[in-house]
């Protein structure tokens, strides 16, 4: 009967989000704020600013957190609004990062999607932006960013992906989000991805495990110090298998 539940409840989320696992745990050295960009293991460098890597530090910070994937509809408060920490979909990963650095995508992607309903996605049937959910959606996540500059050219090349990025993928059908990481891959060939796909948010090393939809780039300029306490987050290869099938039963 649980099994059954937990089902159901991950069918209703595919049709309310549109977001979208293991190898084993593999440590990653500890994030040093005054190392350079070069991540150990790395066979290339990456540009990214301060705030960029902050933005990693404050979605690794969410590891050992945010415990499950729950696509449930809620009602938030507005502006600052969330759903519980220990739960959360993709884009949550993404959101409350962001809030980290004082963006509050609820408040930035609303008020966009209201000046500019006709430019995004319809695929919900809606008749008007709603700030409960709105940012919440993959799809939503990709038209504000691309709206406000931030897309870049997808690749296949793992040194165009620098830590801080935020990419989006299709997961046979499901679209997901999550944000590259300064953990290197166990192959030392590209960057680790934070991401919740069923299991909650995890580091784990899926850049290239699916089609890539989407590649953006929130902050390109400097100015912020990297917060410490993130370094111990160990890159997983891949997560349960039982998370990802649960993902596939529900997204955002």
């Amino acid at each position: 009967m649980r099994e059954a539940l937990v089902v159901v409840s991950m069918v209703v989320g595919l049709a309310i989000f549109g977001c979208s696992s293991p190898r084993t745990s593999v440590d990653a050295p500890p994030a040093d704020a005054a190392a350079p960009a070069t991540a150990v293991g790395i066979a290339f460098e990456h540009g990214a600013s301060p705030e960029a890597l902050a933005l990693v530090s404050a979605a690794e910070a969410q590891v050992g957190k945010t415990l499950h994937y729950d696509p449930a509809y809620v009602k938030l408060d507005y502006p600052g609004g969330d759903v519980a920490l220990e739960r959360g979909v993709c884009t949550d990963v993404v959101i409350r990062a962001m809030r980290e650095l004082d963006v509050d995508l609820q408040v930035e992607l609303h008020q966009d999607m209201s000046a500019n309903f006709d430019d995004y996605p319809r695929n919900w049937g809606l008749a008007r932006p709603d700030s409960n959910i709105d940012h919440r959606r993959v799809p939503n996540l990709q038209t504000y960013f691309r709206r406000t500059g931030k897309s870049l050219v997808v690749s296949g090349r793992p040194e165009d992906y620098w830590p801080g990025d935020i990419v989006s993928w299709d997961v046979q059908g499901r679209p997901h989000s999550g944000i590259v990481s300064t953990k290197p891959a166990p192959s030392g060939e590209r960057y680790c991805i934070v991401h919740n796909i069923g299991a909650g948010t995890r580091v784990e090393d899926r850049l290239f495990d699916f089609r890539i939809t989407g590649h953006y780039r929130p902050f390109s300029d400097a100015s912020l110090t990297l917060p410490s306490g993130s370094g111990q987050v160990a890159c997983r290869m891949r997560p349960p298998p039982s998370a990802l099938a649960r993902y596939m039963r529900s997204s955002a």
